[in-house]
């Protein structure tokens, strides 16, 4: 991520400060300045793992996601920054990839080769059904709402589904 608004630089001050990430959600409509309900309900928590000024003058930052969060009420500060109450979601299940699913680890490993991806030095257990949604959906190239839709799934196995899915229709046309 690159930030160079002051109310995103002051929101990661006060991250630092106080030991705490923030969350991420999808714009749904509008601005990003607009109402805060413009944006979806189901995000992700994540913490500041590194950060670094970069060549074009501005901070980047690379995060981890840390938990699924519903976020209950939202607000927007005076600067536009939205905040909100949120509620952890539990963790899914960890599920082994079943048979008819195999093809999707190694879609996935053959994603992890491109230089870009390796770059990123991402973590994947091949036989959790869990990660393997998970990074499929983060990698594949979807468009948001699908995105999303995947993000809001609380079974691996039905994601994984959803994912061969996709897969299908991307090699039909």
């Amino acid at each position: 991520m690159q930030l160079f608004e002051p109310r995103y630089i002051d929101m990661l001050k006060q991250c630092f400060k106080e030991d705490r990430g923030f969350v991420v959600v999808l714009l749904r409509d509008g601005s990003e300045t607009g109402p805060a309900n413009a944006f979806y309900n189901i995000g992700t928590y994540v913490r500041i793992i590194d950060f670094q000024q970069l060549e074009n003058g501005l901070l980047g930052i690379t995060v981890e996601g840390a938990a699924k969060v519903s976020v209950i009420h939202s607000w927007q500060q005076e600067d536009g920054l939205n905040l909100g109450d949120l509620e952890v979601l539990m963790d899914e299940a960890s599920r082994e990839v079943p048979e008819r699913f195999i093809e999707l680890p190694s879609v996935l490993r053959a994603l992890f080769r491109h230089p870009v991806i390796r770059d990123l030095d991402m973590n994947v257990d091949y036989e959790d059904a869990r990660q393997v949604g998970w990074r499929l959906a983060e990698l594949l190239p979807l468009d948001k709402q699908e995105k999303q839709r995947l993000v809001e799934l609380q079974d691996p196995l039905e994601r994984l589904s959803r994912l061969q899915e996709l897969l299908e229709a991307l090699e039909d046309g």
